[in-house]
């Protein structure tokens, strides 16, 4: 009884760690958007420089990284040389920059819970760019999943009450900027036998991610920032803003590595929901019914298309389980055959 009640307990405790990483994730991403919502937008902080923004985070991510790598060795470097860095590190550091541009500018535009709408279009374009690249293949049951996505998504735009063009295409933008990167790190990486943890992944991609940030910000915002005398940095705001951009990150690390992705999914839809009801309750943004009917079709759709992925998952595993087995079975007849034909041998000769 003793040994059942301890396996319960360590049953119990590790479902209980399980919930606590989600909550740990849901609460950092909750607080990046919403403080980079606050940073951004005029009617509030009134600090509209995204690549600025960006700059700060990537700055403060690729220092701590390097400590984290370098200084208190924490986690090991990955093997890596010159020409694999540029050709495959240095393109992804690329999208990387245009995503996280793309993405912060639109918090200037669009309220916090028509992001999020928006934001579920992700599997759709992951989807669409990977069956271009041929990393994944074309399926009319998936595809067909993907308009109904598609469609919910437009539903909500349709209902939304503060829609802004320039704004819906930059987060489009961003959007399809991060599915291409998804796809370009299984092509250029995982292909060659290379992953990142977040932190490694900060490590190698956040300083180009900077250098490729600072090239727009010279043109764009510098000038700006330049002619706007009246702008103290403040360490406060942008010290824990930048904190919560790198904690997010180990979150991640905690949540797919002691749980897995998929739990990561079905916690982003959790967190997409939550955004959604405090956009509506505390910042006042306007949710229409409209709005909720769309997401609502968009939300079934991603729901349905995390339901399949983990069903293929599943299959995967059961098939190489099953195959693993029959070898196990062939190598032990070997065995035994090999077994019995020397018996015969000793008793032929005896």
């Amino acid at each position: 009884m003793g040994k059942g009640g301890n396996l319960t307990e360590g049953v119990v405790k590790k479902i209980l760690l399980s919930y606590t990483y989600v909550a740990i994730w849901i609460f950092l991403s909750f607080t990046v958007i919403v403080y980079n919502k606050y940073i951004l937008d005029r009617k509030l902080y009134n600090w509209p420089y995204p690549i600025s923004l960006t700059i700060i985070h990537m700055a403060f991510c690729s220092s701590l990284a390097y400590l984290l790598v370098r200084v208190f060795k924490v986690v090991e470097p990955v093997t890596m040389t010159m020409d694999l860095y540029c050709k495959s590190v240095v393109p992804i550091g690329l999208l990387y920059a245009f995503s996280l541009w793309l993405s912060n500018s639109a918090y200037i535009y669009l309220s916090v819970s028509f992001i999020q709408m928006l934001k579920a279009l992700m599997p759709v374009a992951v989807y669409s760019i990977g069956v271009m690249f041929k990393k994944d293949t074309f399926k009319s049951d998936t595809m067909g999943n993907m308009v109904s996505i598609s469609i919910g998504v437009a539903i909500a735009a349709y209902g939304e009450a503060k829609f802004d063009t320039w704004g819906v295409m930059l987060q489009l933008g961003a959007v399809a900027f991060e599915a291409t990167r998804l796809v370009m790190i299984q092509i250029l990486l995982t292909s060659k036998g290379i992953t990142f943890n977040p932190i490694t992944s900060l490590y190698y991609v956040a300083p180009c991610c900077l250098v490729f940030l600072f090239i727009p910000w010279i043109f764009v915002e510098y000038p700006l920032l330049k002619d706007t005398s009246s702008f103290h940095f403040d360490w406060v705001i942008f010290g824990t803003n930048s904190f919560c951009a790198f904690a997010l990150n180990l979150a991640v690390f905690l949540l797919v590595g002691k749980t897995s992705a998929l739990t990561m999914n079905v916690a982003g839809v959790v967190k997409d929901w939550l955004l959604i009801a405090f956009s509506w309750s505390v910042i006042k943004d306007t949710v229409t019914p409209v709005n909720l009917v769309g997401y609502g079709l968009a939300f079934l759709g991603v729901a349905y298309y995390n339901h399949a992925k983990l069903q293929a998952l599943k299959a995967n595993e059961a098939q190489k389980k099953a195959s693993q087995a029959a070898d196990e079975e062939a190598g032990r007849l070997l065995e035994e055959r090999e077994g019995e034909n020397g018996a015969k041998k000793n008793e032929s000769q005896g």
